[in-house]
């Protein structure tokens, strides 16, 4: 199994970042068939595979928004305002996704991206797993 750590940069504000490319590169290196699974090691930060660039990403996050407000709620405290909403996220949205690698190529659909969904405002920079399991 081949395995790397990508680094985004995520800024402080709630957004999805479209890691396709990334993922894309990393299984062209290897060519060949397998399963391309992405994990995120942090505990307030997910993996979506879904459109963007038509709104999508923006209808993800205002969902998010309305089922984890960014308020006083939640137990979980320390950091920004509204901050232990961005624990429960991953239960939502999970922090890993699995892709199937076709002849070095994702076999993603027409419309489908890979996405790192990140609301934390506190944490400007996160780490992905790229790890190719060869078939």
């Amino acid at each position: 199994m081949r395995s790397e750590l990508i680094d985004v940069t995520t800024g402080r504000s709630e957004a999805v970042h479209d890691i396709t490319a990334a993922c894309a590169a990393f299984v062209r290196e290897e060519g060949g068939d397998g399963l391309l699974h992405v994990w995120v090691p942090h505990a307030t930060a997910g993996v979506a595979v879904l459109e963007t660039g038509a709104g999508s990403d923006e209808d993800l996050l205002a969902a998010l928004a309305d089922l984890l407000p960014a308020d006083d709620r939640w137990r979980h405290r320390h950091g920004s305002p509204g901050h232990g909403r961005d624990h429960v996220l991953p239960a939502l949205v999970p922090p890993h996704a699995t892709v199937p690698v076709l002849g070095g190529g994702l076999a993603l659909g027409t419309w489908q991206s890979v996405c790192l969904v990140d609301t934390n405002r506190d944490n400007p920079r996160r780490q992905v797993r790229l790890s190719l399991l060869r078939g």
